[in-house]
């Protein structure tokens, strides 16, 4: 069956086209897209209204699947994080997790395996077996691999099958024990504070055993205006690294905590006004590479609890789209770069063969309206769990449809 999706604001990062037209879809795979497409062989013709379609988001940094609430976000690719129950530090936890996917048909996902046996940063787990297995990245998640000599020799195996390492960057001695930004707000609420230093002391000593080993690296989830800076200087040189931010840090500062708000406790903390503004402007000039959700469902039996036994974590899914189009309609983000770092460079980094919207790929994306007002609402999340700090918080941009493989699989309202 062939669908044209006309009237739309096709929006493809890969080629920095930007107008109106039309996207045909033959099965499962873009037959056209394009101003000028002859549609006289749809059989169905769906009218965009002239809102945004543009390839399906990919989701680097998920700690859960929770497909019917990735889809209403508009992401069609899920990077699973190795922190589940089972550890994902070998072949077989890999190859059940992609065949689970490939079975479900509704949404992708691709595991992280972890970088060192059962995440423990001690022995280095077996990266070229998980590869081959269908890992696309290493990783022991919420925690930096603190052992400079096992991190360069993680960083020597895994260039030998170009596999990408994507390391926490936050410095383990510096951050022990401590749960919040070290600042004004934490001095005032007495809870320990984590310097912005413990990142880019991290980031730092990584990227000059990146540069030793000539490896791939991979920083998730940078949070302060120092740790930009310190993958600004890193790329100047030349070194082979990336790194992400999640959309929450770019809404919210450490102010946040006010009031101990355990919903807002996350890892890395929300830092300075300062920092969050440095996120976005990383983000604008290409500082920081890709835009991660942080998806973390926790029940309220875990986050209503005195912050410092209160879990870390909030869900991301279905309010990173809005969140990050915040900066976009104040100037200070263009949309097209905005949805380079949700849509191609992941796919780049990850050799994934989707992220675009080029003839003969996978019929894989999502229709938005950037400009539609609406309030996040914990009751009407669709995720397994309700932990978000932006409850009732206004908003502007949602999705409309979600294409999946072809098959509309989310639909607004």
């Amino acid at each position: 069956m062939k669908t044209a999706f006309v009237n739309a604001r096709l929006m493809d990062p890969a080629t920095d086209f930007d107008g109106t037209g039309t996207l045909l879809v033959n099965g499962n795979i873009i037959e056209a897209m394009g101003k000028d497409v002859d549609t006289t062989s749809a059989d169905a013709t769906i009218d965009c209204g002239g809102r945004v379609l543009c390839p399906g988001f990919i989701d680097m940094r998920a700690h859960a699947v929770d497909p019917q609430s990735a889809l209403a976000g508009g992401i069609t690719t899920i990077i699973l994080q190795p922190n589940q129950t089972s550890v994902i530090d070998n072949d077989a936890t890999v190859e059940r997790i992609r065949h689970r996917s490939v079975d479900s048909q509704v949404v992708s996902v691709y595991p992280m395996g972890a970088a060192t046996q059962g995440m423990r940063g001690e022995q280095i787990a077996e990266i070229g077996q998980m590869q081959a297995s269908g890992a696309i990245a290493f990783t022991d998640c919420t925690q930096a691999v603190a052992d400079a000599k096992v991190m360069r020799r993680l960083l020597e195996y895994a260039s030998h099958f170009n596999a990408l390492v994507v390391q926490f960057p936050q410095n383990a001695e510096l951050s022990a024990d401590a749960i919040a930004h070290e600042g004004e707000t934490a001095t005032r609420l007495g809870l320990p504070g984590i310097p912005a230093m413990a990142e880019a002391i991290q980031i730092d000593r990584d990227t000059r055993l990146a540069e030793l080993t000539g490896a791939r690296l991979h920083f998730a989830l940078v949070s302060s205006r120092i740790g930009v800076e310190a993958v600004r200087t890193a790329k100047a040189r030349g070194a082979k690294v990336s790194c992400s931010t999640a959309a929450h840090y770019l809404h919210l500062n450490d102010n946040a905590l006010e009031g101990y708000r355990t919903f807002a406790k996350v890892s890395p903390p929300f830092r300075s006004e300062d920092d969050r503004v440095a996120l976005i402007e990383g983000l604008a000039d290409g500082t920081i590479d890709t835009l991660v959700s942080d998806h973390m469902p926790k029940s309220q039996d875990v986050k209503r609890l005195p912050f410092a036994q209160a879990a870390f974590g909030v869900v991301g899914f279905e309010t990173m789209l809005a969140l990050a189009l915040a900066p976009v309609h104040r100037g200070q983000l263009d949309l097209m770069t905005l949805l380079k770092a949700l849509t191609t460079t992941p796919a780049t980094l990850l050799g994934l063969p989707t992220g675009n919207l080029s003839p003969g790929s996978f019929a894989d994306f999502v229709i938005f309206d950037p400009n539609k007002p609406w309030r996040i609402s914990e009751e009407k999340l669709l995720s397994a769990a309700k932990n978000t700090p932006f409850d009732t918080l206004p908003v502007q941009g949602q999705v409309w449809k979600t294409i999946a493989d072809g098959v509309a699989v989310f639909e607004q309202g």
